[in-house]
């Protein structure tokens, strides 16, 4: 990935205002914070040492250094990371840690970047996560590099970066070799149902259009909806729709869309998936009422049997678990094939690294911030991260001696499944308000509502598109 254009500093700085990620009145704070300098007498990280229970600190780690940690409280929850933190605390007895959980990400963070005083590790996810393509750009991050090249936790002769999934490295970097963010769960997205619901249908999982609308009729039949989805966060669909489009039509057309192309959303392949997905809507096969639930309510309702299908992320396991019959027989599949002229097979399946984690610039101690994530990658929290959350982690492996529950070794399934046939967008990562608030919310949730048909929503999609292309306060990024 690279940049596309050159970008002044006092533009990012008023896009970003307009973002909310900065308030105008703070605009010298942010000035001086986003130089780099530090002059402020806090602790410098320690000399190579060892922790209190002997460790080496391969980070320079200040043994007695406050750890202020936030992290959002959505599927995942936040007992996994309170447990890292309990060996981080076993490790370095002296360091006092703060550890906050919120779901409202921006709202409580901006403000401490705005005063200089962000936290040291930061799990910024959810709905109100904070635009990463413009904290990249304002240069507000630490280069995680020396956190990937430390040794790890489990095999010191092995770096990090040499523990985790392919692919998980590259998405944390935005422009050049730096890599700003670390993605810790490791998410497979698709359509995501229940064996034992679709058993009762004497249904199996559809693998072409024609079947799924089969499968639907068959249960609007039985009073039994065929879709529903988060409607108040309408940017869940493209968790199935994104990789429907690649199916169809190859993954050049994802790389022509992340790189903001001309007509990129224009592709024959975008159309038949749209006009697809519309079908569902002019059936009737969308659960009624759904463009008004949020995410809980639509997964309640599909864990209910109220629906057959959900477009999600592996996440839900673990958000929806306190409604999940014990029967469900939860499982992801691969978003159904068009037709024979698709361009890549059934299977092919959109899953990359989730849960971005940062550590700010001007962070008091981004040193423990890194090493938290360290731990975080070790074999103990890893596994007590999958048998929490029914989620992986980004470590390559972790689930030897583990019994996965049924969500997650389906997840596992559809990877080997799937091979080489991975799907990763970027415009989620790069572009944030674009993909949720023009994309999801003011395209795709009024297509999936009725209220613009599929030529409609492409449109207006290629606009906002166009716009933020030709906006020079967006900082742009590339596929190589």
């Amino acid at each position: 990935m690279g940049s596309t254009s050159e970008f002044s500093r006092r533009d990012l700085i008023k896009r970003a205002a307009a973002l909310g990620l900065v308030a105008v009145p703070a605009m010298s704070a942010l000035s001086a914070c986003a130089t780099g300098d530090d002059d402020s007498g806090d602790p410098k990280p320690d000399k190579p040492g060892r922790t209190g229970s002997g460790e080496m600190k391969p980070l320079n780690v200040n043994a007695s250094a406050p750890l202020d940690v936030v992290i959002f409280d959505g599927g995942f929850g936040q007992q996994y990371a309170k447990d890292a933190e309990a060996e981080y605390k076993k490790a370095y007895p002296q360091a006092e840690i703060k550890h906050t959980g919120t779901q409202d990400i921006a709202p409580q963070i901006q403000p401490r970047f705005n005063g200089g005083t962000p936290p040291d590790l930061i799990d910024n996810s959810g709905a109100k996560q904070m635009d990463l393509g413009t904290l990249v750009g304002l240069k507000q991050l630490t280069d995680l590099n020396a956190l990937l090249d430390a040794p790890s936790l489990d095999d010191p002769k092995k770096k990090v970066r040499d523990t985790l999934r392919p692919g998980v490295v590259d998405m944390g970097k935005f422009d050049g070799e730096e890599v700003w963010v670390f993605y810790y769960a490791y998410t497979v997205y698709g359509v995501w149902y229940s064996r034992t619901n679709l058993e009762k249908l004497d249904a199996q999982y559809p693998e072409t259009w024609d079947e799924m609308l089969k499968v639907c009729e068959k249960a609007k039949k039985k009073g039994i909806a065929g879709w529903t989805y988060a409607g108040q966060h309408p940017y869940y669909l493209p968790f199935s729709l994104y990789p429907f489009i690649a199916k169809i039509g190859g993954t050049e057309v994802l790389t022509r869309i992340d790189n903001l192309e001309p007509d990129a959303w224009k592709h024959p392949a975008v159309k038949a998936a749209f006009e697809a997905y519309y079908e569902l809507y002019k059936k009737g096969y969308i659960l009624r009422g759904t463009p008004g639930l949020d995410h809980i309510q639509s997964q309640t309702a599909w864990n209910e049997g109220k629906a057959l299908f959900i477009p999600n992320g592996s996440w839900v396991e673990n958000e929806s678990k306190q409604m999940t019959p014990k029967d469900f027989r939860m499982a992801v599949a691969a978003p159904s094939g068009l037709d024979k002229s698709d361009k890549m097979p059934f299977g092919t399946i959109w899953a990359s690294g989730g849960e971005p984690f940062i550590v700010p610039k001007n962070a008091k101690n981004a040193q423990g911030g890194m090493e938290l994530l360290r731990i975080m990658l070790g074999k103990k929290s890893t596994q007590n991260f999958i048998k929490a959350v029914s989620s992986l982690t980004s470590l390559n492996g972790g689930t030897e001696g583990i019994t996965l529950p049924p969500g997650l070794a389906s997840s596992q399934e559809a990877l080997t499944k799937a091979g080489r046939n991975v799907v990763n967008p970027r415009i989620q990562d790069w572009y944030v308000s674009l993909e949720k608030e023009k994309i999801g919310k003011a395209a795709l949730g009024e297509m999936m509502a009725g209220r613009l048909t599929p030529d409609e929503a492409i449109k207006k999609i290629q606009k906002f598109t166009d716009e933020t292309r030709k906006d020079d306060s967006v900082k742009k990024y590339k596929h190589k």
